[in-house]
Formats: C-alpha cells, structure tokens, sequence
C-alpha cells in the first residue's frame, strides 16, 4: 500500500514541556517527508525549550534538562524545519487539536509567517477513534502487528504513526486513498485557528466557539464589540488564534473601504 499523494505529506511528532499550547515548548521534533514518487527523507531535532522541563514530563519521554541544555532552540532550527515542511500536507497522531497548533506557536514565535490555510491535515487518531477507539501503541499493534518499544520517542511515534495510516487504509475499502479526504475523515470539527477558539457555522462563516459570545460570528462581535479585539490580542491566547481574528478583523475593515 502508498500513500496516494499530488505533493508531499509531512508526518510529524512533538515532545514538548506540557500540553498548553500557549505556554509549553518543543524539546524534540521528527518529520517524516513522503514524497508522491514513494521516496521518503526523515530528520529529527532535540530542542533546547529555553525553559524547565518539568520532572513529571521528563519521566515521560525520557528527555532531561541536561540533555538539550546545549542544543539549538527553536529559532535557531525554525527555517530549516520550515523548509522541510513548506508546501506541504501534515499527518500526525493527535495533530490536529496539540501538534499542529503547538507548531504554529513555535513558528509564529520565530518569526516565521506559518500559515495553514493551504495545508490539509491528516489526524490518523481520529481515523483510529472512528474505527477503533484506542491509543498510538494499541494501533501499531492491532493494525501493523508490531509493538512500540520505544513509545514517546518522536521519530519511533512519527514512523509508527506513518504505518499506521498505510494499514489503515489496506484495512478499511471505504476510506479513499486522498489527502484531501482523509484530512476530512480525520478532522473532529473543523476551527480556523486549530486551537479550537474560532469555528465554523452551517455557512462556513467564523464564529467564536467559546466564553460569552460562543456561537456568535466573529465579524458580528468584531462590529459591536470592538474592545473584544483587543481584549484577546492581549489575553493568554495561542498565537496563531490572534493571527486568524487579526486576518478576520483586516478582511472587515478591507469591505469597509471597498
């Protein structure tokens, strides 16, 4: 089984210092790059996360203080990972909802104008919580047959969760062997800032899916509440959420003018 592809897929893992998106870092990234020809390139970085990585996280994934202390931060790394990643799709296991907004931080933090607009993203964890409602080392073994010795290493997670998809889609005729439709199958509810503060309604238009306005179309808050925007750019807010309300409230004050 290949993976049908029109460009290429990278499918990435993170170990980090927590699980908030705002706050937390990265301390290790594997990509695995499938090109449509079937080739395949893969790197991993240890990352020095410029903050203390907390003793219930290291016993984790096994990755200590001492051992990125005299690594490269994110910065110093951010434009050749992006390089490895510009143009094209992203797979993981648990992207959507922690990698990719986690990665859009860390990207956005760098200075790097990381966009996902144009990205599809594949999530095999929901295709495996569609199917069969389990964990990353319970799916490599019940679809691949094979055990993951070395769970919470990236690049073992990132290898693990690419075979994953391949079976998947030997197993299960009615999943197409698309991107496109898989990033669909795979997505829970579709956010434009993948953090799940800002979603969609029946009309695709974006409307907030939290606190007091939670339902509400983003323009129409915007327009009767404009301190709303400002009170979010200033709050604990990840910041590729204030990058698409930023987008949203540039595309209103545009039709204004126009």
């Amino acid at each position: 089984m290949e993976l049908k592809l029109s460009k290429p897929i990278c499918f990435f893992d993170l170990e980090t210092t927590g699980t908030n998106v705002a706050k937390d870092r990265i301390v290790e990234i594997s990509i695995l790059k499938v090109y449509p020809n079937g080739n395949k390139e893969s790197r991993t970085w240890l990352v020095n996360p410029e903050m203390t990585i907390p003793d219930e996280v290291v016993a984790i994934h096994g990755i200590s203080n001492e051992k990125v202390a005299n690594e490269p931060t994110f910065k110093e790394l951010s434009r050749e990972i992006y390089a490895m990643i510009k143009d094209c799709d992203l797979g993981g296991f648990n992207s959507d909802r922690f990698d990719i907004p986690l990665l859009a931080e860390e990207m956005l933090r760098a200075d790097i104008d990381f966009d996902l607009k144009n990205m599809a993203s594949i999530d095999v964890q929901t295709i495996f919580h569609k199917m069969e409602k389990r964990t990353l080392a319970a799916a490599f073994k019940f679809y691949c047959d094979k055990d993951l010795t070395d769970a919470h290493s990236a690049e073992a997670d990132t290898n693990a969760t690419y075979e994953v998809l391949l079976s998947q889609l030997e197993r299960y005729p009615e999943l197409e062997n698309n991107v496109k439709k898989l990033a669909e199958f795979s997505t829970h509810r579709k956010f434009a800032d993948f953090a799940g503060f800002i979603s969609f309604d029946e009309d695709d238009e974006e409307i907030f899916s939290f606190g007091k306005h939670k339902g509400k179309k983003v323009l129409e808050i915007l327009e009767q509440e404009p301190g709303y925007f400002g009170w979010i750019l200033n709050a604990d807010f990840p910041l590729y959420t204030k990058k698409i309300l930023t987008q949203i409230k540039l595309s209103q004050l545009n039709n204004k003018l126009s």
